[in-house]
């Protein structure tokens, strides 16, 4: 198990009732292989997948999505995770406080990847990111508009997605993981949904095909130009000084530095 903060940057699902494609899914090099007991398996394959639970296919970080509070299965996925010890148990439809804050004291330590796919949970954000245990929000971006009856739009998830940046800096948490882009075609949509993701100040964003992993990777770490210009600004030295038109101070200074911070994790 890891024991310290790892980039999720491309997290991969991977149905866990298709134990022939645990290593498949390693091999594209995701930040963390999701092992899904949850909406990628039939309800008639349920416990058939539980029993698929393994974690030696690879050295990578895994994590567990089980199935939500009130369903037949979920007792039972989590006596599977506390026996798996997986690096983190992904929980959906996230949103009741003392129904979470009981997941996680029964599961040892293991870090708790809650998944915010309603407006209940949205509401409860803030709460979410501050029990114990939480590593990081996940957004589930198709089952919110889902709830909610709206438009999986860019634009309109707009203030769901700030909501969960703001309430996992407030909380002192790492920054949240997008949703999926259904869309396996078009690559340029890909793209252009994780950078958006990315502006606006999330970490990652799930992926539903190996071949998602590395467009995702490459769009969540900085850019060669982001890289020369955080160099530039760290070579002049710390207080107020002018690099290329740019008022350079502390501020300036800190986003240089996790540039290439993040530099150092890709």
């Amino acid at each position: 198990m890891v024991t310290h903060p790892w980039p999720l940057r491309a997290p991969l699902f991977v149905p866990a009732s298709r134990a022939n494609l645990f290593a498949k899914a390693a091999a594209a090099a995701p930040d963390a292989v999701i092992l899904d007991l949850e909406d990628a398996v039939a309800e008639a394959d349920k416990d058939a997948a539980r029993d698929a639970l393994d974690r030696r296919f690879t050295d990578r970080p895994v994590i567990v999505r089980i199935n939500p509070v009130g369903t037949p299965w979920h007792e039972a996925d989590l006596r599977a995770v506390t026996h798996l010890q997986p690096d983190a148990v992904m929980i959906p439809k996230s949103e009741d406080l003392a129904q979470l804050a009981k997941i996680g004291a029964g599961l040892d330590g293991i870090a708790l990847l809650p998944l915010v796919e309603t407006a209940r949970g949205l509401a409860q954000a803030r709460q979410l990111a501050a029990l114990p245990g939480v590593r990081r929000l996940v957004f589930g971006s198709v089952d919110y508009c889902a709830d909610l009856a709206m438009t999986h739009d860019r634009a309109l998830l707009l203030p769901a997605r700030s909501e969960l940046v703001l309430a996992s800096r407030i909380a002192g948490i790492a920054a949240p993981i997008d949703g999926v882009t259904t869309t396996l075609d078009d690559t340029d949509l890909l793209v252009e949904d994780a950078l958006h993701a990315r502006a606006i100040g999330m970490a990652g964003k799930l992926c539903i095909h190996p071949a998602q992993v590395a467009p995702v990777r490459q769009a969540f770490c900085p850019a060669e130009t982001e890289i020369a210009w955080a160099r530039r600004v760290l070579a002049a030295g710390d207080g107020a000084v002018r690099i290329a038109g740019e008022m350079v101070d502390a501020p300036v200074l800190a986003k240089a530095r996790a540039i290439l911070a993040a530099t150092r994790e890709s």
